[in-house]
């Protein structure tokens, strides 16, 4: 992924350079906003950059807790319901150039799943390896539309 971006960096900061200021923000907005619904869309889609599906959730055991529970009964939504709207998934641009990123606690639980991380289910809970799901990276789609709205953005 580090390639990807060092490649757009580079061929978009001679563009970039060409733009006045303003030019040059609504531009990288722009393609930030394109980015993040791109981005949400594949989250929602439970599904990394290369295509292939995320890991799915481990398989609890049902927990008898009272007569008057439905016996078995497990909540299961779509992973990162919360995490993928734009109160955590930010765009941030500056003159230097544009982010897009989690913020807040969301930054913690996408980290730890970006990674793969090791983490405790629960603050006094037990430790757990979770698989890596790359909530964050770029599909070949979204590298020819960034390319071809800096285009667009050029001509104008």
């Amino acid at each position: 992924m580090d390639d990807d971006l060092q490649a757009i960096e580079q061929w978009g900061a001679a563009l970039l350079a060409r733009m006045t200021r303003s030019e040059r923000r609504a531009a990288l907005l722009e393609i930030g906003r394109e980015l993040r619904r791109s981005q949400q869309a594949r989250i929602a889609g439970q599904q990394n950059p290369d295509g292939s599906a995320y890991a799915p959730r481990k398989a609890r055991a049902a927990l008898n807790k009272g007569a008057r529970d439905k016996a078995g009964r497990i909540k299961r939504e779509a992973m990162f319901r919360k995490l993928r709207t734009a109160r955590f998934l930010k765009v941030e641009v500056t003159d230097e150039g544009l982010a897009v990123g989690f913020s807040g606690r969301g930054a913690y639980v996408a980290r730890v799943h970006q990674e793969g991380r090791t983490e405790r289910v629960a603050r006094d809970g037990p430790e757990y390896t979770y698989p890596e799901r790359k909530l964050l990276g770029f599909t070949k789609a979204e590298r020819e539309m960034i390319r071809d709205r800096m285009v667009t953005h050029l001509v104008k």
